[in-house]
């Protein structure tokens, strides 16, 4: 999952410049694929039991919830959803969409309608039709998520009153809860990792069932005393380990940069596999749970080469220097199996070196993937704080010209990552693409 900073083009900017039916495309026999234009997504997407969600936004600035068969691509429903205490640089949520033990999909967002002091009302709808099979007043929350066949929400988090409720999707059933915020960052079909939105952040696995707390792991044990969540974390699993990042943060008052880098615990009881501190997670890329790429810092904040971890041993798979890291006015582009790692300037020569060996390799022929767009303008949202962007797309170009590649086909999977053998991605127009060419379940870049 990304978090603040959400939007990797600002990231990006920032880190990296210092150092259905109707409207839907029919599907291929070979590999089933869609696209549905009557939707403009703005979040990532989340699927169950057949059923694709995302977040829309329409005309009006206003937010939905939209429902797509999985299979076609076709729109099945929408209903009203808003954003009710979420921090602008979390990103639009997607909804949380569950499979019930009874083989059907809820659909769990937050619907806009006020009760009193309450700002918004928690709703689970079936997920084939929409229709509406519980509800739960909101006051504040970053919104629900999934939990195995559970669904965890934060509430009160404007409050001090802040907790973490896990409920039955069928019923909206409190089924137990935590004091404090936290956000869940993996779950299987027994437990599930929080990560503990504190001062001193914490990792903490529990039991599904009972709630009962399994391991606990200060994130502060592999990166260094004085973590802060302020500046962003993004999680991914891998092999049965869980690899975190979290981004550097300058204190406005101090000047001074938190602890920050990427590490891997493992899921059976948060013991620490391995650390990298003091590296960036550059953007795009992979999942950290899949294919981190990152950058070295120094205490002097000079900015080193670029490196391809393993993610379930944090080795380097590959790496250039920083020396070989050309001048300013560049983005960065991987090609889909991201053995190189390429440097594009718009409408210009650019420059690709091979990771394995550190050497420069010829860019005749190269094509790599990168941002469509480098500037990305804020949400035009009604009734929102500034500050929320969409989920960024991704575009082929040519690194020998810096030209865009049309017709260029589905990204890469280490931007898309794959739910059950589906990758789904949005396009520059809000569009939402989907393919089916695989059978598994891999993270991508928003998690």
């Amino acid at each position: 999952m990304i978090r603040p900073l959400a939007n990797p083009a600002l990231v990006l900017a920032g880190a990296l410049a210092l150092g259905g039916c109707s409207g839907t495309e029919a599907a291929t026999p070979d590999h089933p694929t869609w696209h549905n234009t009557e939707v403009n997504a703005v979040s990532r997407t989340t699927t169950a039991a057949g059923v694709a969600t995302t977040t829309s936004m329409r005309p009006d600035g206003t937010l939905e919830t939209v429902a797509l068969d999985l299979a076609t691509g076709r729109k099945l429903w929408a209903h009203p959803s808003t954003m009710a205490g979420r921090l602008p640089g979390m990103g639009v949520p997607a909804p949380a969409i569950v499979e019930t033990s009874a083989g059907q999909a809820v659909a769990v967002t937050i619907d806009p309608a006020r009760r009193g002091r309450w700002k918004a009302t928690l709703v689970g709808l079936d997920g084939r039709t929409g229709a509406r099979r519980w509800s739960r007043p909101v006051h504040s929350t970053f919104g629900p998520q999934r939990c195995g066949a559970l669904v965890c929400v934060p509430e009160n988090t404007a409050l001090a009153s802040a907790r973490v409720v896990v409920l039955d999707p069928a019923t909206g059933k409190v089924m137990w809860k935590i004091p404090g915020i936290a956000e869940a960052e993996w779950s299987d079909a027994s437990r599930v990792v929080f990560l503990r939105l504190a001062r001193h952040p914490v990792l903490e696995a529990h039991d599904l069932k009972t709630g009962k707390t399994i391991w606990r792991t200060p994130v502060e044990q592999p990166l260094g005393a004085g973590v802060d969540l302020s500046g962003g974390w993004s999680f991914g699993a891998t092999a049965g380990n869980l690899v975190g990042y979290v981004a550097p943060y300058t204190n406005p008052k101090t000047s001074k940069v938190s602890a920050f880098g990427l590490f891997s615990v493992k899921l059976t009881d948060g013991t620490v596999n391995w650390m990298r501190p003091s590296v960036v997670r550059v953007y795009p890329s992979g999942s950290p749970g899949f294919a981190p790429v990152v950058r070295p810092v120094d205490q002097e904040g000079r900015y080193g080469g670029f490196a391809r971890l393993e993610a379930g041993s944090g080795r380097v798979l590959g790496q250039i220097s920083a020396e070989q890291v050309p001048e300013s006015g560049w983005w960065l582009a991987f090609p889909p199996r991201m053995e190189k790692v390429g440097f594009l300037r718009h409408g210009k020569p650019g420059n690709a070196f091979d990771l394995p060996t550190g050497r420069n390799a010829d860019v005749k022929d190269e094509r790599a993937w990168s941002f469509c767009v480098t500037d990305p303008k804020p949400l035009a949202l009604k009734g929102q704080n500034p500050g929320f962007y969409s989920v960024a797309s991704l575009c082929q170009f040519r690194l020998a010209d810096g030209t865009r590649v049309s017709g260029s086909g589905a990204p890469p999977l280490w931007f898309t990552g794959s739910q059950n053998g589906w990758r789904m991605w949005r396009d520059e127009k809000g569009g939402l693409h989907g393919i089916k060419d695989g059978d598994g379940t891999s993270p991508g870049m928003y998690g």
